[in-house]
């Protein structure tokens, strides 16, 4: 390898014929550029897809009642039911495994009637009497004041948490948030925080910001809920999915509310848990054609290296008499031709990457100067253990280009390579 003449050897026979070997590293080039850049694009894709979920217990399930449809226990189908307070307390203390359970309920929203005012404004708002842990099932900013408390839950208070979709419909520019008192449905209730949400379990993250959070408790009193639960926000503990623990969930509610064990319509859910699994899967997916490609693409230029050191070889078969004659052994003559096939193989390959690379490095300057928090394609790129498995992939790919002409070489009988003219 530190031999200045095999050095020789290697650069005399690339430039022999330099548009020949530009043409035929061309190839490789292009299949590891085309690698690179697919797996920075799948990487992009997935940062933006993931962004969406940043901060949320992507661990968590939805689940809330629908009518029964078998009968059970003297109870006829299509009966309703509705999850009761007693039911939190009944999850937590028969499945382990569970971290948080949050009943809600809900009001309003989006395309709705008006339900909330202010003033001479109003609009139509989600609504939510919710419990204090809900911030860590679906994480906000409170850029100004506070999330509701276990305080606020014990005494009932009429407060509210607002986003900041809410304060440009409902406010005027400067006007302070915190102290004022809106009507929910007739019902005051006085400001004590603003949220900001970078991310929403539910896709919409500008209806994400047009909410509004009040105690549980004062919700249910205020709008004659009683020991209604709407529906529940359920994460697991680390360790434990959700998705294993549904049927035990389930179980425990169905028990409660006499509904037939088999009946599976009974209970509605949203396994984000599953579905984050799955949007992971498919990122794996796509790493792997991306490989597929791109090694599709990089040994359609590996054969053009083939063919051409199959052409030096028959080019240089006197050459390789002589060298035979003077007593190289076989593997000399294969090695040769061998690390000539590799080094070709590799200046073309990080050509590719390092073009790759400028490209990724401009593409990421133009999304940065235009990223937001609803951007679906951030930073694509490659880490250090893809460039060193296209490495891997590279001189692989020279020693197999290199196999046949190696073994074409140490075929050639002395006697008859010195005959050839």
């Amino acid at each position: 390898m530190f031999s200045r003449d095999k050095w020789n050897e290697i650069l005399e026979s690339l430039t022999s014929n330099v548009f020949r070997t530009l043409l035929t590293a061309f190839g490789v080039f292009w299949g590891i550029f085309i690698l690179v850049i697919l797996l920075a694009a799948g990487n992009g894709l997935e940062n933006g897809v993931k962004q969406g979920f940043s901060g949320i217990a992507t661990n968590s399930m939805f689940m809330w009642t629908m009518p029964t449809t078998k009968p059970y226990d003297g109870l006829p189908k299509g009966r309703r039911y509705n999850f009761k307070i007693g039911d939190v307390e009944a999850l937590k203390n028969n499945v382990e495994g569970l971290q948080y359970v949050s009943p809600r309920n809900q009001l309003g929203g989006f395309g709705g009637a008006n339900n909330v005012t202010r003033g001479l404004k109003s609009g139509a708002y989600n609504v939510y009497g919710d419990y204090p842990e809900i911030i860590k099932q679906e994480p906000m900013n409170i850029i100004k004041g506070r999330f509701i408390n276990q305080n606020d839950i014990e005494q009932k208070r009429k407060v509210a948490v607002i986003g900041t979709g809410v304060q440009k419909g409902l406010y005027d520019v400067g006007e302070e948030v915190l102290g004022s008192y809106i009507k929910v449905q007739g019902v005051n209730f006085m400001v004590i925080g603003m949220y900001e949400k970078t991310s929403s379990s539910r896709g919409d993250l500008e209806e994400a910001q047009k909410q509004i959070f009040v105690p549980f408790s004062a919700y249910s009193q205020a709008f004659n809920m009683g020991n209604v639960v709407g529906w529940m926000a359920i994460t697991a503990k680390n360790g434990y999915s959700i998705t294993n623990l549904k049927s035990e969930v389930f179980e425990v509610i169905k028990k409660r509310h006499r509904i037939n064990p088999e009946d599976d319509n009974a209970v509605g859910n949203f396994d984000l848990y599953e579905q984050y699994k799955k949007i992971s899967g498919l990122f794996l997916a796509l790493d792997a054609v991306a490989y597929l490609v791109g090694i599709l693409v990089l040994f359609s230029g590996v054969i053009g290296i083939s063919n051409i050191m199959l052409i030096v070889v028959k080019e240089r078969t006197k050459e390789i008499g002589v060298r035979r004659a003077l007593g190289a052994t076989p593997w000399q003559i294969r090695g040769q031709i061998l690390f000539e096939s590799v080094f070709l193989t590799i200046i073309a390959g990080m050509a590719g990457i390092i073009f790759a690379t400028l490209v990724i490095f401009i593409l990421n300057q133009f999304l940065g100067a235009s990223a937001s928090p609803e951007t679906m394609f951030i930073n694509p790129s490659v880490d250090y253990i893809t460039v060193l498995v296209a490495l891997g992939i590279l001189i692989f790919a020279g020693l197999l280009a290199g196999f046949i002409p190696a073994q074409n070489a140490i075929r050639i009988k002395p006697v008859e390579a010195l005959r050839t003219e």
